[in-house]
């Protein structure tokens, strides 16, 4: 097997309330764009959520394949609320109609780091409760921490913490070259240093300043770090997501931009 490239819906959720019923015009976009996969958070999914039948479907005839889902909660507490241990539970029996999609747990960026060590701990600790329970469900599930502001695992200190906190046998690491960058660190090394606990991928582009870029556009080397996938045994998924302003007002043209690069550049 070979890395393989979708898109993350995260490009059209910027503009939540535009888009949120228009899950299969978004698969279309993709597969028009060249990728073969796709990942969603499960707000993105609509009416698909309530009938896997339906997903099955809409991706056959566009022969897509879900890659992965997404599962975004604040997870504030020591331990999950009620509230948050429902919707993965209700996840994790969505998940089980698609056995080869990988569960993506994210963090939910608060309005600042106040409390910080407290909130990592807490995070860490909700993030390896549910990696269990979907371990013992049979789901593959792996961390992606991102870059706001309010994120408590966004600098290479924070990335310290998070690594020695993640419990291994049950959750992988899913790196975003753009969160990376734009948390400070070196991207290659980080990438370099994790390789045995990347099981997901995020690629996303960034200016000098840090403002979210089109692919090709910034000042990541993606080429590099799919040479270091491919020369490390890497054979899972390559996520491309865009978050720049120009990707918010036409999401549709900064794919068809994105899969080009992919499939002129990285392939």
């Amino acid at each position: 097997m070979t890395i393989r490239y979708g898109c993350q819906t995260y490009t059209w959720q910027m503009s939540y309330e535009k888009y949120k019923n228009s899950f299969a015009d978004i698969l279309d976009t993709i597969k028009n764009s060249g990728f073969s996969g796709v990942e969603a958070e499960v707000c993105m999914l609509g009416s698909f959520y309530n009938d896997s039948n339906l997903l099955q479907e809409a991706l056959a005839m566009r022969g897509l394949e879900l890659a992965a889902l997404t599962l975004a909660l604040p997870w504030l507490g020591a331990v999950e609320t009620k509230q948050e241990r429902d919707e993965a539970d209700r996840l994790f029996k969505y998940l089980k109609q698609f056995p080869k999609t990988k569960l993506i747990l994210v963090q939910l960026p608060g309005d600042d780091r106040s409390n910080l060590e407290e909130r990592q701990r807490n995070g860490l600790s909700c993030v390896n409760a549910v990696a269990q329970r979907a371990y013992d469900s049979g789901i593959i599930s792996a961390f992606h921490p991102n870059s706001p502001n309010g994120s408590v695992f966004r600098t290479a200190k924070d990335y310290e913490v998070m690594f020695s906190g993640l419990d291994y046998r049950y959750v992988g690491y899913c790196p975003d070259s753009g969160h990376i960058a734009r948390g400070g660190m070196d991207v290659m090394e980080v990438f370099r240093n994790n390789g045995p606990q990347i099981l997901h991928v995020h690629f996303k582009d960034i200016s000098m300043n840090h403002q979210w870029r089109t692919m090709g556009q910034g000042v990541i080397d993606h080429k590099e770090i799919v040479n270091l996938l491919q020369n490390t045994g890497y054979t899972g998924w390559v996520m491309v997501e865009e978050e720049s302003n120009e990707a918010e007002a036409n999401p549709v043209q900064a794919t068809t931009d994105n899969g080009l690069y992919v499939n002129t550049v990285l392939q």
